[in-house]
């Protein structure tokens, strides 16, 4: 089993879905916690108290991602009250699907852009600058990345240029023994859109007819792949993407 024992992780956009599933997993692996959320306290108290129940230290950090003084705030706290860095997931995004390209507006592609693209470029700076020697920076992309799928040209574009900031920050910060790697997962049942089973039954049914195992991802497959990287055993594993879609054409 690994072990984070004495590492401190900050997650963005913890207080609900995948970034919630991180960071219990890795405070059930022994870390220390930073959560992070925008608008919804009373979520993030719930998390926090579950990994409280752990037995790890937690904290939790109101910070909008769009906002660069509110990101910089957010590791000022981590530091101030666990004196280092270890681990930074840049999960923090919001989806916008069935949008066609004739459709979208200067409001939503400004929106999608401001969380999705520049709040994980101003995370993974700050990363950069504060993590200790041998940390891990994660990313948390979008197979539609990969595979464009119609009426996603906004919310897929956002996610796919911080994809060359892991390719550029791998480089540049390698030789300090820290991996800088992203996850791409497929879609994922029971968060984002598709947190309610009744949500976009078209698209679901279409997504899970691309996939060879007939079924979406779940939360606990991309936690399994955020534990492989912000462990030991991926500690020669940087610059990669890892695509999580079990096998899809979509």
């Amino acid at each position: 089993m690994n072990s984070l024992k004495n590492k401190v992780a900050i997650i963005t956009g913890s207080s609900r879905g995948l970034g919630k599933a991180i960071a219990e997993r890795y405070a059930a692996l022994g870390a220390d916690i930073v959560l992070n959320y925008s608008s919804n306290k009373t979520a993030a108290e719930e998390v926090e108290g579950t990994i409280k129940a752990m037995g790890a230290q937690v904290i939790s950090v109101q910070a909008d991602v769009s906002k660069v003084a509110d990101i910089e705030r957010l590791f000022s706290e981590a530091k101030r009250k666990f004196g280092k860095v270890d681990i930074v997931v840049a999960n923090a995004g919001i989806e916008m699907v069935e949008t066609p390209v004739v459709d979208f507006t200067e409001e939503q592609f400004d929106k999608l852009f401001s969380i999705n693209t520049k709040g994980a470029y101003f995370t993974m700076q700050q990363a950069a600058k504060h993590i200790e020697d041998n940390g891990r920076i994660i990313y948390i992309a979008s197979s539609t990345t990969v595979f464009p799928v119609p009426g996603m040209a906004v919310y897929g574009g956002s996610k796919s240029t911080p994809r060359y900031m892991v390719d550029v920050l791998s480089k540049e910060i390698g030789y300090r023994g820290v991996t800088v790697n992203s996850i791409i997962p497929f879609a994922v049942d029971h968060s984002g859109i598709f947190t309610e089973e009744d949500s976009y039954p078209e698209l679901r049914k279409s997504l899970i007819d691309s996939c060879p195992m007939q079924r979406l991802a779940e939360i606990e497959d991309v936690a399994n792949v955020a534990e492989f990287f912000a462990s030991d055993m991926s500690s020669f594993v940087n610059g990669q993407h890892l695509l999580l879609n079990g096998g899809a054409t979509q």
